[in-house]
């Protein structure tokens, strides 16, 4: 006699029970399963054997059953019960009950994983094969745009993680609006040619100025997979590379610099005291920059950068006491903010072409894995030529005093970064670094201009 069909709708300590054995049964078929958390910590390490094929088990006295146990109102138990013996009866289930309480309180319930298409189809459940295979056609339909770069290889390992069963994130497995506003962005960045804030990025794809908001995590997430050499950058700093910022950006420039845009223009800056900005926008537009001066400095941090100038400018002022002649300190310096953004490169790279032999690039940085970061990507994207400036073991061993101790971290990407070939000559600073377990910040450095 064929079992009656199914006329009901699960209850909900039925609905929590199955959908707890579907996720162990999901779990358990990726290829190394690693254990679950949440409700997944309750399900049996060991699963039951029933005629050579293996069950999925789990206990109901560890699941957060809103009624079955219930000491006043017995009718969610009964209907529970009903339901799920129906379901053994089909073959689907096998129940365990507590000792002497047959038929009134179940200890445990078993999946026959062979029934789990029919428990999915009974809770209305799409399952996780289904969604990957649905993001995966997503996906694949907008792979054209993607063939080249970094956007191309983020996306192939998004699809080879989807046809092994491993996780897809940042693509979600459930959201699928989301998923088609995350390729919108990322196919949105060709249209980028300048700096762009993600308010306006976000009003020109999707007419919401916060809808990038919910967004930008994700194709950071997809950056850093697709480039290796983000990986360590903020995310500021990522979308930054993107040429995505929250507000547009300033450079900072202190000294006798000379610009030429790309109209032609010649703009001279030595009258600006101490410092000026100029747009992030019109510097990657710039044509051609000198800077007339014996020292070139970029500093990483606006702190720094304000004190090296009031520090070197109050050295001019106390020599012009004594000798009204020039005394021949020309300093020119520039504001990385952090790792230095395309806008930055390019004034730089353009700056590096007009350089006089006998006038060198330097770079003031922190005493770490960020500093000496910084000094590998100025030699490969602007000049081999940048020299350290108070990045040397006298420096850290003078300040000791506020240095900081390595995090593991700082330690691996240290290690990491030492075997740079383009840092070989700070090597030895880096070593001591490790040796010494000691970082230092730039701002704990007293500044003597007499010896720039």
């Amino acid at each position: 006699m064929n079992p009656p069909e199914l006329a009901y709708t699960p209850s909900d300590d039925v609905c929590i029970l199955l959908n707890t054995l579907l996720d162990t049964y999901e779990r358990r078929r990726l290829p190394s399963p690693k254990g679950g958390e949440g409700l997944g910590s309750v399900l049996s390490e060991v699963e039951g054997v029933r005629g050579g094929v293996r069950l999925i088990k789990c206990a109901l006295r560890e699941l957060p059953l809103p009624n079955y146990f219930s000491q006043i109102d017995p009718d969610p138990r009964k209907i529970a019960n009903d339901q799920l013996l129906s379901l053994e009866q089909r073959g689907w289930l096998d129940l365990t009950w507590q000792s002497g309480e047959t038929g009134h309180l179940l200890a445990g319930v078993a999946m026959h994983p062979e029934y789990a298409l029919n428990i999915f189809n009974l809770l209305e459940r799409t399952p996780l094969s289904e969604k990957r295979t649905q993001l995966a056609d997503l996906i694949r339909g907008e792979l054209f745009r993607f063939q080249d770069g970094w956007r191309g290889r983020a996306i192939d390992h998004i699809l080879r993680q989807l046809k092994a069963g491993k996780s897809a994130v940042p693509f979600s497995l459930t959201d699928r609006l989301f998923n088609q506003d995350l390729l919108i962005a990322l196919s949105g960045l060709d249209a980028i040619s300048v700096e762009t804030p993600y308010r306006v990025f976000s009003v020109r794809l999707f007419n919401n100025s916060k809808r990038f908001e919910e967004l930008k995590n994700a194709l950071v997430r997809l950056a850093r997979l697709g480039h290796r050499e983000w990986r360590e950058l903020s995310s500021q700093d990522v979308l930054r590379e993107l040429s995505l910022v929250p507000n547009p950006d300033y450079i900072y420039l202190s000294g006798p610099w000379q610009l030429v845009d790309d109209l032609g223009q010649a703009i001279s800056l030595s009258e600006f005291s101490p410092s000026v900005g100029i747009p992030a926008a019109q510097a990657s537009r710039l044509q051609r920059v000198t800077a007339h001066a014996s020292q070139i400095i970029c500093v990483e941090n606006p702190t720094s950068f304000h004190e090296f100038i009031r520090a070197t400018q109050s050295f001019d002022q106390a020599q012009d006491k004594h000798d009204i002649r020039n005394t021949g300190l020309s300093i020119a310096a520039l504001c990385l903010w952090g790792n230095p953004s395309p806008a930055c490169r390019h004034l730089l790279s353009r700056l590096a072409e007009t350089l006089p032999e006998n006038i060198h690039l330097k770079v003031w940085a922190d005493l770490d894995y960020g500093g000496f970061n910084i000094l590998a990507m100025l030699r490969k994207y602007v000049s081999p030529h940048f020299e350290p400036y108070l990045m040397d073991v006298e420096t850290l061993e003078t300040h000791s005093l506020w240095a900081h101790p390595l995090t593991q971290r700082d330690e691996q990407n240290l290690k990491r970064l030492s075997h740079n070939p383009a840092l070989v000559d700070v090597k030895p600073v880096i070593n001591h670094m490790l040796e010494r377990n000691l970082k230092l910040e730039q701002e704990a450095i007293g500044i003597q201009a007499s010896a720039v």
